[in-house]
Formats: structure tokens, sequence, C-alpha cells
């Protein structure tokens, strides 16, 4: 019989694989999410919503539907024009130091749409359906407009303008790294130069549970409620209080409930969330607005969606000297929260990846498109930035007839650990933490049994086979670093995190934490953290979040910083805590405070048996007949903590493909995952990240992408058209880990939820490749997702890109 908890006995909960208590209420079907939500004199929402991606607003005629059975009232962008847009959280500026062109995003517009899906007024009514009918019976007059929607086109002489204040459609352009002229010295100076032009793709989040705000204002206390399907309750409240509503935060609480994933889509504050919030004072009753499947689709913030130009300059051994960087970075037709920082500062930063490149240049450049608003999707950026790196270098390994790996061990960041040795400082302004990048490399190789499958490779190749393999060695930056360094960068709210740990008297613990769950499982790890530190149960810690009215602050969760940050923050409350313990102990005990040990949820007298519980201490604070003096009485701190440095997660993922020669279909055969995420707390939930981010990257691969046509349309825009894997299109995944510690967080932990996201997608795509070159086919690139249309067009010309 396993001890309670999953202690295994020793007392130690850190490490454990301890299933996720928070399972219990999801998987019974307890949940509580915000559509489950009904308040008294519940009313209900509807979007009339431009059927065009660019066209001219006339006039709005809403005479019908407001007599309509059920409609309570009806806005239009008329009506809430004075107020602000939703804003950007982030500045990214010109080369040349020019602001950054940031036209308005309105609540609802008035003037022209800018993308299909752009809200053009709202239906207030009784009931859903209601509300649904009355809105078809808004008649709008538009004058359609051409639209624009490939990002390197926009910015060229003579295409549409989606903003009439942001010439050329361009928001900004930037650049990061070595001059320029160093590193095109550098690059004529190569005996081999890899060129790659590929488009990583757009990609739609689709979350299981689709957005849903219900908004509500009660005239006694002059206070707003909203709830909503957030990853990050108090950053909305403060955006929609500060910046578009104008509102004091004492009088608006914003709850988060169950939250039925986001993928970074539920990180960005939407106009839907302000302007809900607006009327529910206006009509005098709660609203509630739950999006459809297709209107997810088309105003859900969609990710990824870059056009690049890489260029990688070797020496006569292999050694890389430069890489050299163009991208046009598709921004939508407006700025969500954080979208100009994706493309540049959680992208171009990552341009190192794990090599001792000496010479780099990235230059982007940010475009408005009569599109949707792309913003953070799982891995923001960083997906991107290793998708160029390991696909130039798989490329370059075919194109120099040398062996992948070898290729990247020789060019590897040596091993260091923060600790003995400072970080190593890259040309794109990171200073990585800490790293061991030969050894995810040996092990993955270990487990694929690399010799053997080029055998097996080359046997299957005479037998009319294509076989492949692909890798990706890859590193993040997770855990986003100090408030004072990302404000000198453009962001424009800090990006601490606080905890508060509340000891009952009855030694139970209650802990708020800023960092909210939908998914990761933070009613589990967190738990286990404190439970393990204070040496109690984990039943007698009670994990509490999401609700800015019960947790003084936080920043939210997102960029796989929840324990990172989240859970430093808490742990300086536990040091709090047991630092005061120890005088309360010291007094009972009739000791110095310096003698007194704290340890497996004992106060003990050094050399000594003389020690009192955990629970003992905490009755004592509330109940202080017997007390030091000079302490008040209590067991409870809060604590912000604000990170000296992002955490830098790193591994090797491997694919195996079988390509159909007849028809292009891929089979994934195989899927390795080695990787490095600093100290584990909880290795079956980080099992379980690991493999959702996988699937993922390989959905990108193989499945997914945003198709717009030349009309701006969406078309793609269901789940009968937009492809997603199954179970059955996947292996079972095979993964191991190794660890190297953060050497600048209490808990040496790095961040695992976006690692499979990162690593995998440029893995099965340099599979794909590898075995296209197996069966003579030299083919640069099939653009993503592969379908089998796409790869066999690509062997039947063998050209360089499909």
């Amino acid at each position: 019989m396993s001890a309670p908890n999953g202690s295994n006995g020793d007392g130690r909960l850190i490490g454990k694989s301890i299933k996720r208590v928070e399972d219990k209420r999801f998987i019974t079907g307890k949940g509580k999410y915000t559509d489950d939500i009904i308040l008294h004199g519940q009313t209900y929402a509807h979007f009339v919503r431009s059927p065009y991606a660019h066209a001219r607003i006339l006039n709005v005629d809403t005479s019908e539907a407001r007599n309509m059975p059920g409609v309570i009232a009806i806005y239009t962008g008329a009506d809430v024009a004075a107020l602000n847009g939703v804003p950007c959280g982030w500045q990214v500026n010109f080369k040349n130091g020019d602001t950054m062109k940031e036209p308005k995003h309105p609540l609802l517009v008035a003037d022209k749409a800018r993308h299909v899906g752009d809200a053009v007024a709202v239906v207030i009514a009784e009931s859903r359906n209601q509300a649904k009918e009355a809105a078809l019976a808004v008649m709008v007059d538009y004058e359609e407009l051409p639209p624009i929607v490939n990002a390197a086109e926009a910015v060229k002489p003579n295409a549409p303008q989606v903003h009439d204040d942001a010439p050329n459609n361009t928001c900004f352009d930037w650049e990061l790294g070595n001059p320029k002229e160093e590193v095109d010295q550098a690059m004529a100076a190569a005996a081999h130069v890899t060129t790659l032009e590929f488009i990583n793709q757009r990609m739609v989040p689709n979350a299981i549970e689709p957005r849903c705000y219900n908004a509500s204002y009660d005239e006694t206390s002059e206070k707003y409620t909203l709830y909503t399907s957030t990853q990050n309750p108090h950053v909305i409240r403060l955006l929609m209080c500060a910046f578009v509503l104008g509102i004091p935060e004492h009088k608006v609480r914003v709850v988060g409930p169950d939250v039925g994933g986001g993928f970074g889509s539920k990180i960005f504050h939407y106009t839907e969330e302000a302007l809900l919030t607006y009327l529910s004072k206006q009509v005098k009753r709660p609203i509630k607005w739950t999006s459809e499947r297709t209107e997810s689709f088309l105003t859900d913030a969609h990710g990824r969606d870059h056009i690049s130009k890489a260029e990688m300059g070797f020496d006569q051994d292999g050694k890389v000297l430069a890489l050299r960087v163009k991208t046009y970075a598709n921004l939508g037709a407006y700025l969500s929260t954080f979208g100009p920082c994706v493309p540049t500062y959680l992208h171009g930063t990552l341009l190192q990846g794990l090599y001792t490149t000496p010479k780099i240049n990235v230059d982007v450049t940010g475009v408005f498109t009569n599109t949707t608003p792309v913003d953070a999707y799982r891995g923001a950026g960083r997906p991107e930035a290793t998708y160029l790196l390991e696909r130039i270098f798989d490329l370059a390994a075919l194109e120099m007839g040398v062996d992948p790996a070898e290729l990247r061990f020789k060019n590897f960041i040596p091993p260091f650990d923060g600790v003995n040795e400072p970080g190593y400082q890259t040309q794109v302004a990171l200073q990585y933490d800490s790293g061991n990048y030969h050894g995810v490399l040996e092990k993955g190789l270990e487990m694929l049994g690399y010799e053997d499958f080029r055998r097996q490779q080359k046997e299957a190749a005479h037998n009319g086979k294509l076989l492949g393999v692909g890798f990706s060695t890859y590193i993040e930056a997770c855990g986003i670093a100090p408030s004072a360094v990302v404000g000198s960068l453009g962001a424009r709210a800090g990006l601490f995190e606080v905890g508060q740990v509340r000891v009952q008297p009855t030694g139970k613990v209650s802990v708020f934490t800023g960092s909210h769950s939908h998914g990761q499982g933070h009613e589990t790890t967190f738990a286990q953290v404190v439970a393990d530190k204070l040496g109690i149960p984990m039943d007698d810690v009670d994990i509490i979040h999401g609700d800015s009215d019960t947790v003084a602050f936080g920043m939210g969760t997102y960029g796989s910083r929840s324990l990172a940050v989240g859970g430093s923050a808490i742990m300086r409350s536990i040091d709090k805590i047991v630092e005061k313990g120890k005088k309360i102990a010291a007094h009972k005990l009739e000791a110095s405070a310096d003698d007194i040990e704290f340890d497996h949820g004992k106060f003990t007298v050094k050399g000594t048996d003389k020690a009192l519980s955990f629970g003992d201490i905490a009755l004592t604070a509330y109940v202080p007949h017997v007390y030091p003096a000079d302490l008040e009485p209590g067991l409870d701190f809060s604590s912000f903590y604000d990170p000296t440095n992002f955490t830098y997660p790193f591994g090797c993922h491997i694919a195996v493909v079988e390509v159909d020669k007849d028809t292009g279909a891929v089979t994934l055969k195989r899927f390795i995952a080695v990787d490095d995420v600093g100290n584990i707390i909880n290795p079956m939930i980080v099992e379980g990240q690991i493999h959702g981010g996988i699937a993922q990257g390989v959905g990108q691969a193989m499945f997914e992408g945003a198709e717009y046509d030349e009309d701006g349309q969406l078309i793609n825009a269901s789940y009968m058209d937009y492809c997603m894997p199954r179970a059955d299109d996947l292996p079972m995944f095979e993964t191991a880990h190794q660890v190297t510690p953060c050497p600048h967080n209490p808990l040496g932990v790095k961040g695992a939820g976006e690692a499979g996201t990162i690593g995998s997608t440029p893995a099965v795509v340099n599979a794909v490749i590898d075995a296209l070159w197996s069966g003579g086919h030299k083919v640069k690139d099939v653009r993503m997702p592969m379908t089998s249309e796409r790869v066999w067009r690509a062997m039947q010309t063998s050209s360089s890109s499909y």
C-alpha cells in the first residue's frame, strides 16, 4: 500500500507523480465554467459581424430588429464611439526610433470593417435565440473594399490600406543582433550558404471551451462583475479599467472560473469583455455572450503567420559563421494585447538557438492585413524561431552531405550550469541560464538507435519505401523576464507574480495565487510544493485562484511561467511563514530563534528532542497566550516575485516518418522527445504537458492551418474544414528527461507547458524532407501543413518548395 498523497512514505512530495486533484470535478461533470453561470435577470448578447474582410459601413438599420420579441437593446459602433478601444500591451518601435503605428481597435466598428467577423453591432435580448434572430434582422449597408491578406504583399506600393494612419500597412520594422554589415561580411566569407524561404502558417487555437463572458452591474454598490474565460483575470481588470472604460479598479471584480483551455488565445483583452461590462450598466441587467465555434475561428486571436527568408553560412569544417533572417509578420487587422512582442522579443531573441553562431542579424516587419488579429499561440514566437533554425540546420546537413546530428554536435554551446560560470550570452540579447545541449541529443540518438535506423532507411529505399528522420534541438525562453528589463523593451505592464500563504489556526493552509489554471494542474503542483515545504499533507492545502476580489493581484498564466514565477512567489511566502514560525517556537521552547530548525513539519531545538509541530505553531499564532511580545499574531504572508531572468528549457525531438511514394501520404512512425525543463515537481503532469504540446506541434506540421482566400474569407472556419490531429494519427510518444536546474529561482524549475509544441514541428518536417532526399527528391521545403498533395507534387518536380 502506498503512502497518502503519493509520498511513497518518505514524506516528500516534490518529484512524485501525483494524480491531479482537480480532475475529480472535471471528469464527473462538476466543473463550473463561465457559460454555466446564470445570474438573476440574465440577458444574452449576439453580435452582428461583417461578412466582408474590408468594407466601409454606410448605414446600420436596427428598426426591425428592435421590435422583435425579447429584444432589450441594440448598440452600434456609433453608440460607443466615444469609448477607447482595447489597448496593446507591448510597444515595438521602428529601427529609426519612431513609435509603432497603433490604430484604434474599437469595441464596435463604426467606419469600416477590417476583417471578416469585425463586430458592427450587438443585440441584447431575453434569450440567446431571440438575440440571434434579431441580429439577423439588423440591416447593414456595406461598400466592399479590396482586401489584403498576405503580409509580404501588404507592404508593397499600391496595396489596399487597412488603416489610414499606418502607411504601407506597416506597424513597425525592427532589427536585432549584430550589425547587418558584419553579418553580410561573414556570409560572403562562408564556404557554404544554405538558404530557405518558407511560410510558418497561421494557426487557430481551438480551445475546447469557446470564449464566454457574463457581465453585471450592481447599482447599490456601483460595482461591476465580469465572469470571463480568461488566463489572467487581474490583467483583464487592469486593461479594461485603466485604458478602455476608466472605471476605478476597486469597483470591478473579474472572475476566471474553470477555463477549458486557452493555448494563449485567452490571455488577451478582447473587445467583447469591455463592451459587455460597459453595457451591463446601461441595460441594468447581466449580459452573457458565448462564442459559437465558427465565431471563434473568426475572432479568437490566431497564431504564427510568418513569411521568412533565412540564410546560414558555414566554414569549410561545418562551423556556423552567420545567420541572416528577414521576416514579414502578419499582425492581422488590429494589434492584439501582445501581438507586436511575439515576432520580435519572443522570436528574434531565440535565433541563437543552441549554437555558437558568432554573427546574427534578424529583421522583422510587422504588418497589418484584413485578417483576424494575431497574437501568442502556445510557444509564442519561440516555435517560429525554432522552426527556422532547425529546418535550416537539417537542410544544410543534406546539402553539405554531412550527418545532421554531427553538424549539431559540432556547433553546440558547451555545457554550463550558470553557477560556477556565468550564463551564456547570445548575440540576440538573451543570456541563457544553464544548459547541457549535448546530453539531450545523445540520449535521443540512443533511444532512436540511430545507426540501425540509417541502415533501415537504405534498405527501405531499395524496396521502394521512403523513410526519414528529422531532428530538432530547441531552446525556449519562458517565465518571462524582469519587469525593468521587459519595460525597457516595450512591455506596458510588470511581469511579476503574487503568492499569498495563509495558515489557518488549525494548521490548514490556503494559498492565493495570481497564476490562473486552465488545464495546467496548479491545484496539484502548487499544493505539492506547499505541502512538501511545510511538511503537511496535501489535503491540508487549498489552492485559490481566478478571482480579483479574493487574490490580491497577479499577472496570470502564459509563457510557461506558473511554477518559475508564480511558484517562486509562493516559496517566498513559505519562507516568511517558516521564519515567523521559528520565532514563535523559540519563545515557547525557551530557545534562541537561531537554534530552531524546521524540517518535515517540525520546529526543533538543534541537538535536542524538544520540538513543536507545525499545527502547534499555527494555533499559537492565533491564540497568542504564550507569544513573543514584539511579534504580531497570525500566520499570513504575501510576496511578490519579479524574476531576474527568463528560464531556458531545452531538448531534443526526433521524428521518424514514412512517405508513400505513390500518394505523398505521410505516416508518423515514431516520435522521441528528450526535454530538460529543470527540476520536475510532478512528472506525470509534465509528461501530459509534453504530450499535448507534441500533438499541437505535429498538428501544425501535418494537418492544421488557417486558409484565407483572396477576398479575405477564412475558408476553413469550421471543424468540417479545419483539420486537427486525432489519436490514430499519432504514435505512442517516447519521452525522457534530463535535469539541468535553473540557477536563479528557488525551485530550480524552467517551464514545460510549451516545450512539446516548440520542438516537434520542425522535427516532423525535417523527417519528411529527409525521406524525400533518401528517394532522390532533393526538395528544400514542403509548405505546412504537409498534405499528401503537397508532398506528392514536390516529388514530381523536386523543385525547391511546395
